[in-house]
């Protein structure tokens, strides 16, 4: 039969061995969640750089690039298109081209891509913040800015709709499906 003091020292003993085993699991624990974030982390890295390449080569195609050297010259092929812009000038007069996107992503994007042309959006006074005007040659609006804009919007779009999903995935919850559909229930006479 044990004393009261051996016990008493059983009981510390057995006491300090949980407190450790609790400080290595929550080592462990954090741990894992930092490899998981980092995991993570280093996956939304490659996606944005999957993404950058992607913008990359799609200003390259509309720059009418012909080879992988000329789509890492990105400068070169900025100035290309700034030069088809300006003959589109002289020879197609400019007009005013309204826009309207469904979303503040798109709509910045193609305020970036304008300006990055040199071209000059604005919106008249009342007008929402959706609607963007355009004073430009309607030649480089339709073969050059808006199916540059349409394929860079499409990456951007895929971008943020995977990183929400994902996001939303990890941090909230796993099921991310649609919310189910239901029959509507009968109406009372």
């Amino acid at each position: 039969m044990l004393g009261c003091r051996e016990l008493h020292g059983a009981y510390e003993s057995a006491v300090n061995v949980a407190i450790e085993q609790a400080r290595l699991s929550t080592r462990s624990r954090d741990l894992r969640l930092a490899f998981s974030a980092a995991r993570r982390k280093e996956g939304a890295m490659d996606e944005e750089t999957q993404l950058r390449e992607k913008l990359r080569k799609i200003e390259a195609l509309f720059a009418g690039a012909g080879t992988d050297g000329e789509r890492v010259a990105a400068a070169a092929a900025l100035e290309r298109i700034r030069q088809r812009l300006g003959e589109a000038e002289r020879a197609d007069r400019a007009v005013e081209i309204k826009f309207t996107f469904p979303d503040h992503w798109s709509r910045r994007l193609f305020l970036a891509l304008c300006r990055r042309y040199e071209l000059r959006p604005y919106r008249y006074r009342g007008q929402r913040r959706t609607t963007v005007m355009l004073r430009a040659p309607n030649s480089f609006v339709q073969t050059i800015l808006w199916p540059e804009f349409q394929e860079l919007n499409a990456a951007l779009t895929d971008y943020l709709a995977a990183a929400t999903e994902r996001i939303i995935r990890e941090e909230v919850h796993r099921d991310t499906a649609e919310a189910e559909e239901v029959a509507e229930p009968s109406r009372l006479k």
